[in-house]
């Protein structure tokens, strides 16, 4: 595997702490700024939100730039917005920063996921998203732990100064890790594709990648949603202290990168499986969660499990994308990343609206359930429709 794919996991890394660390803050922002919990909460839908438009934008917009230039780009936008949101004492701007923050981290999903895969043959294609994708889950078992635990001691904007400077690292690294200068000198022309931009668009609104883009939403939302509120499931359902959260955050990190570990060294063979095994049982397991969330050694003993299942299958998802679009090389990447962060945004909306209807802080664990349901016929809908047309579907 060639280290600059490494590298681009590790500016993942960053990016990947800052958009889970909210859900072990929620308490202490809507506290410091005077919102409600939903509130805080939107600042997760808020980011989905910027990741879902940006993907495509940001991807067609640095399509023609060397890939280490607009790697580099997106970086720097990044942290310039984190440094603001740690300053800012309004949360109409806290919420702006998160948006444009999300547009520059979109920008650079869309580059690297294109960019690593680009790097390998077919057959280490997998494994290359995973090292992308584990920098997300190396993120969920160190970063957003230590996101935690800065905001308990220090308040969470200690937590926003700490992801813009774990950035600069990465920003180093991949400055000195991946070929061609700055400006693109030494570095091969950018790639430009025969098909036009509504070709590639033709390829990934037809009916055969609709259906997987919809179920990536849909797992996604499920797990975003339940994730983005774990904090007061645990501290006012499971009766946990505070200090409890950052080992939870931790423990649901270590599964997704056991996940996303399974899932890099066998979703190149089984992805089908991978996929239908694990949706079945996400949609058992966040069910069983909110049934036993009263129950901490219960609520602990399923959140890494669920880790290991939401980030394994939504894995195995983006491989089976990413297999299936070559006919869209420009929006591939783009595309899972806007379907990834579209069930990112619509999943703590639905986690604020249940719990602002008064359902209780289990609620928005039940919409994750609910939501795996749906991701279920969705896919059974599809794999009908194959059959019924008489097409061998290739995974």
């Amino acid at each position: 595997m060639p280290f600059a794919v490494y590298v681009l996991g590790l500016a993942v890394f960053a990016q990947g702490t800052s958009e889970f660390m909210l859900s072990g803050l929620v308490s202490s922002i809507a506290a410091d700024l005077g919102v409600s919990l939903a509130a805080a909460g939107l600042l997760t839908s808020a980011f989905a939100v910027g990741m879902v438009l940006g993907a495509p934008l940001m991807a067609l917009a640095g399509r023609t730039w060397p890939r280490r230039r607009a790697l580099l780009f997106f970086l720097a936008v990044f942290v310039a917005v984190h440094i603001a949101g740690a300053l800012t004492p309004s949360y109409g701007v806290l919420l702006a920063t998160r948006f444009v923050g999300a547009l520059a981290n979109a920008g650079f999903w869309a580059v690297a996921l294109t960019a690593a895969v680009s790097m390998v043959p077919d057959r280490l294609k997998g494994r290359a998203t995973a090292v992308v994708v584990g920098g997300v889950t190396i993120a969920c078992v160190v970063g957003v732990p230590a996101g935690a635990v800065l905001g308990e001691r220090w308040g969470w904007r200690a937590a926003f100064w700490a992801v813009a400077l774990v950035s600069l690292p990465a920003f180093a690294a991949i400055l000195r890790s991946l070929p061609g200068g700055v400006r693109g000198d030494g570095e091969a022309a950018p790639v430009r594709n025969e098909l036009r931009v509504r070709d590639e668009l033709r390829v990934l609104t037809g009916p055969r990648l609709r259906p997987t883009l919809l179920t990536m939403a849909l797992v996604q939302g499920a797990t975003f949603c339940a994730f983005s509120y774990l904090e007061p499931l645990l501290t006012r359902e499971s009766g946990l202290s505070s200090a409890w959260v950052p080992a939870a955050l931790a423990l649901f990190g270590a599964g997704a990168f056991l996940g996303v570990t399974v899932a890099g060294r066998y979703a190149d063979r089984r992805a089908t499986a991978l996929v239908a095994y694990g949706m079945v049982a996400l949609a058992l397991g966040w069910s069983a969660l909110a049934l036993t969330a009263g129950r901490p050694v219960a609520a602990l003993v399923l959140i890494p499990l669920l880790g290991l299942l939401a980030f394994g299958t939504g894995t195995a998802l983006i491989t089976r994308l990413l297999g299936q679009a070559t006919g869209a090389p420009t929006l591939a990447g783009a595309s899972a990343t806007a379907a990834f962060n579209l069930g990112a945004a619509v999943g703590p909306w639905a986690g604020g609206l249940a719990l602002d209807a008064g359902l209780g802080h289990r609620a928005p664990v039940w919409v994750s359930a609910a939501l795996m349901g749906l991701a279920l016929v969705v896919a059974g809908a599809r794999r009908a429709a194959v059959a019924v047309s008489g097409v061998r579907v290739t995974e």
